[in-house]
């Protein structure tokens, strides 16, 4: 077991910085390198690229989703020889996870701004970039990856300048626009990630910096952030940031310590509040204290004002509480998110075959627990009931934020109905608002005709279109956030797979009126049994199938995609009729075309808004609210005769 830190340990100075950028820029890659190069592995410890990146769906989809803090020792570079400790949170670059950032900007006194050298500054760059500026947070500009071949950098750091100013020129605090204004005179540093160097000279188009290790990035960081603001005489403060969980010991709790300090055995005031935000005060004793070393916890006695600890001992504690001292409890401001933009329902799967598909978690008292258990980390997520008690509405920043709760939930263990993601909307002086988005859009040019006609089908507003190089373009839209569900998978195919697209969100503005869904209709089984290839190959020119001979169906599961813009029901079940006649190309061989398998993302996006998905361990199924297909035909009429 690694030892407790000592107290003589303790007489360090300390530099707080969380890393920003946009996704896939290089935040985890700079970190890995900067915990190698500050002895944080053992010579004989096997490290794993992305160490920071520790959730599977992290390490599949290549983002960091959970805000993730280490601990970077190094020996003798404080003031008169001090160990100086710098406390490092890698922060999540999709606008989705959002939550993530300001909780995470919560604890730093500064930011490592992370730009890629080609790329130059993207949607998430802005997004996280407008938070730290708002924070009144100094900003380290970071160009990253110098050594690709196609880097560009002098016109990287122009941009990155440019948008300083430009975020400054909207902040309406005139100090924190003040202060960001000021950034211009910190220096630029510029680095590869992947080779672990960092130079405040530039290298130059394609090459790394000269200069072999980060030493020059430790120097900025310690000559620029100030020194965490913190009373160590004072009465204690300690502000709740995040949560975690082990089992020995419970629920624990990372705090970043404002004053006084935290200690082993120590009673604390714990103030908290309830569900409707009023405040209560309890007495709780600290039963551990541990402290970020690499990439491990470990046992420390004391924590002094401005570090980074974690606490266990308080059952219930959560985001956003503060611990104090018992004589003097005085609350810090609570953690504070943007709303959520977009919501969908979770629920027990109530498809008839449902339990059949590797879910051992089934009834809606264990959905709702583990829903309640998401809120307790999340807190840019709600959890609203509904009219039916075994479903859920569930609100979040973006598409891709819940597909990943849901997807968190299907690999646990759960089988659910999720339904079509929609919009959050706003009443405003009794008109409805809902959410745009501002959208940038690289692409060849020869698809610009496809994404201009994709773009105006969903109320897209095109507000600039410049070369940004040889026969590629960048088009930047204001579009409603419910024009971007199920936009991904059209978008790749009209680019084929050339596009890039990236978004933040611009506010609320009015209703933008009708978006069409889709222009394809659905393929629906009219009855329950097993999906024959016969059958299949009947029907091979209505469309493109999701299931393959052999798998099972039931009525009202879309078991395709039509050609046309309508829905049909079929008989996926059909079996070939046996006669004695036999001809000499009756079974000449068909080529049955091979089915499409949906992932969770695209089924969540091919959803229409009478469909929902059926989630399983094993399987992912799309099919209608309303299974039986009588109903369904009511339905449409109904919806006909009210036009």
């Amino acid at each position: 077991m690694t030892q407790a830190i000592h107290d003589s340990d303790l007489d360090t100075e300390f530099r707080n910085v969380a890393i920003v950028a946009h996704v896939d820029h290089g935040k985890t890659t700079l970190v890995d390198a900067m915990l190698r190069q500050s002895g944080a592995f053992g010579d004989h410890e096997e490290v794993v690229d992305r160490v920071m990146d520790s959730g599977d769906l992290e390490r599949e989809k290549g983002i960091t989703i959970l805000a993730k803090n280490t601990s970077i020792r190094r020996k003798g570079a404080g003031k008169d020889g001090k160990d100086l400790i710098i406390n490092v949170i890698d922060t999540p670059g999709h606008a989705d996870f959002g939550g993530e950032v300001e909780r995470a900007l919560s604890m730093v006194d500064g930011v490592i701004l992370l730009v890629d050298a080609s790329e130059g500054p993207l949607p998430q760059t802005r997004f996280v970039l407008g938070k730290a500026l708002a924070a009144k947070l100094p900003v380290i500009i970071v160009v990253n990856k110098t050594d690709r071949p196609d880097s560009r950098i002098e016109e990287v750091v122009t941009e990155t300048q440019d948008l300083l100013l430009e975020l400054a020129a909207t902040i309406e605090d005139p100090e924190a626009a003040e202060a960001a204004e000021q950034l211009l005179d910190i220096p630029v540093l510029y680095a590869s990630g992947r080779a672990g160097t960092a130079s405040t000279e530039n290298p130059g188009n394609g090459n790394a910096p000269a200069n072999k290790d980060l030493q020059p990035l430790f120097d900025v960081l310690y000559d620029v952030l100030p020194e965490p603001s913190a009373d160590h005489d004072g009465p204690l403060q300690a502000h709740v940031t995040n949560l975690d969980s082990s089992s020995f010991l419970g629920r624990i709790g990372l705090v970043r310590v404002h004053a006084g300090s935290l200690k082993k055995g120590q009673q604390v005031a714990w103030i908290h509040y309830d569900s409707e935000g009023n405040e209560h005060i309890k007495n709780c004793k600290i039963s551990e204290l541990l402290r970020t070393v690499g990439m491990e916890r470990v046992p420390a006695e004391e924590v002094i004002a401005g570090d980074i600890a974690a606490i266990s001992g308080i059952d219930e504690i959560m985001i956003g509480d503060t611990l104090a001292d018992p004589d003097n409890p005085k609350a810090l401001p609570r953690i504070t998110v943007d709303e959520p933009a977009i919501s969908m329902t979770i629920g027990v799967n109530t498809s008839p075959l449902a339990g059949r598909n590797g879910g051992d978690k089934l009834t809606a008292r264990m959905v709702k627990a583990r829903l309640e258990q998401e809120l307790v980390g999340n807190v840019s997520l709600r959890v609203l009931p509904t009219e039916r008690p075994d479903t859920w509405e569930v609100q979040g920043r973006g598409e891709m934020a819940l597909s990943v709760l849901v997807e968190t939930m299907r690999r646990e263990g759960f089988e659910l109905t999720v339904g079509k993601p929609q919009v959050v909307t706003r009443e405003i002086d009794g008109k409805t608002y809902e959410p745009f988005e501002h959208m940038v859009i690289d692409i060849p040019s020869e698809f610009q005709g496809n994404v201009t006609q994709l773009m105006a089908a969903r109320k897209g507003v095109l507000l600039s279109m410049d070369t940004t190089g040889a026969d590629w373009i960048r088009m930047e839209y204001e579009v409603p956030a419910r024009g971007l569900i199920g936009f991904r998978t059209t978008f790749l195919t009209e680019t084929k797979g050339n596009g890039i697209a990236n978004h933040y969100s611009c506010g609320y503005k009015p209703w933008a009126g009708q978006i069409k869904d889709r222009t394809t209709g659905s393929i629906v089984s009219d009855r329950s049994g097993q999906v024959t290839a016969y059958a299949l190959i009947q029907l091979s020119d209505r469309g493109t199938f999701f299931v393959e001979p052999g798998a099972q169906s039931y009525e009202g599961q879309v078991v395709g995609m039509t050609n046309r813009d309508e829905d049909i029901d079929v008989n996926i079940t059909k079996e070939k009729k046996l006669t004695n006649m036999r001809s000499a190309t009756a079974d000449a061989t068909v080529t049955l075309n091979k089915a499409r398998k949906l992932s969770l993302d695209e089924a969540m996006e091919f959803c229409a808004h009478d469909e929902c998905v059926e989630v399983a361990p094993d399987v992912i199924r799309l099919r209608k609210t309303v299974l039986d297909a009588a109903e369904r035909g009511k339905a449409r009429n109904r919806a006909k005769k009210a036009k």
